[in-house]
């Protein structure tokens, strides 16, 4: 992990100043704290995009984080509901919803920092699943210096508990429009629905499960490990599910797979 901490550190100190995209998620939140030990705190600035799509523990978490870790951050609004690309539900989803999301960052650099560069955290883990997100980082021009340094989710988990962040192990969370198949129109009633159902489930003690979004149908996803423990407990999770506004709910019986809805394009 030295050589890697070194690198990732000498990465943000042959930059003036970095914006990171903080999602609340473990690697942005490396990003944000290694930034923060390689520059002044003035230098280092986190940007938290609080829109529909990120859940509300998320975003707390992420203003906590920066809140500990001595770390100066904003709040930005990307709005990327207001745009019919993302709202539409297409299978380049991400791409415009990222578009969104840099396009903001832009705007909050354009007024005071100039000369500061955009980050976020994606990883060489990320170049094995379908993410047109990776294109709109390209597009706009934003930096990831956990994979230019080389680093898959395994190294960004033991570098964050090696140098003691909370966060270390944070199972996934991805933005919660990836719980609609493509096509499926995505709105912020729709969004909320399916956070509510995952709070309930974190707070019974799934902290890492999915609710896919099928119309009034919940597919709920966990994982393998959990499957007999969600069932057992069925019978009184399935009414509080349906009372949040799901006709039906069923536990998905392969468990939980990141990124399953990807296995629907081209089909």
């Amino acid at each position: 992990m030295n050589t890697q901490y070194t690198q990732l550190i000498s990465w943000f100190q042959s930059h003036h100043g970095v914006l990171t995209a903080l999602s609340g998620g473990v690697d942005s939140c490396l990003v944000a704290w290694a930034a923060r030990q390689a520059l002044p705190k003035d230098k280092a600035i986190a940007l938290i995009g609080d829109s529909a799509s990120l859940k509300r523990r998320d975003f707390e978490l992420a203003v906590k984080f920066c809140e500990e870790n001595d770390i100066r951050y904003d709040v930005i609004h990307p709005n990327e509901i207001e745009d019919p690309n993302y709202r539409q539900n297409p299978v380049d989803r991400c791409f415009w919803c990222k578009s969104s999301l840099y396009t903001e960052m832009g705007r909050y650099r354009s007024e005071a920092y100039p000369d500061f560069v955009l980050v976020n955290g994606n990883n060489t883990s990320d170049w094995g699943d379908y993410r047109p997100g990776l294109k709109a980082a390209d597009k706009y021009a934003a930096r990831s210096p956990l994979a230019e340094c080389k680093m898959n989710k395994d190294d960004i988990r033991r570098m964050a508990r090696e140098v003691g962040l909370k966060v270390w192990d944070k199972p996934a969370s991805p933005c919660l429009s990836s719980r609609f198949p493509y096509g499926e129109a995505i709105t912020v009633d729709k969004l909320a629905l399916v956070e509510k159902a995952e709070d309930l489930l974190a707070a019974e003690g799934f902290a890492d499960a999915r609710v896919r979004y099928f119309g009034d149908l919940a597919k709920v996803e966990v994982p393998t490990a959990q499957l007999s423990e969600l069932k057992s407990r069925w019978s009184i999770l399935l009414p509080q599910i349906k009372a949040f506004g799901f006709r039906d709910a069923q536990i998905d019986e392969e468990g939980l797979i990141s990124g399953k809805l990807n296995r629907l394009i081209g089909k």
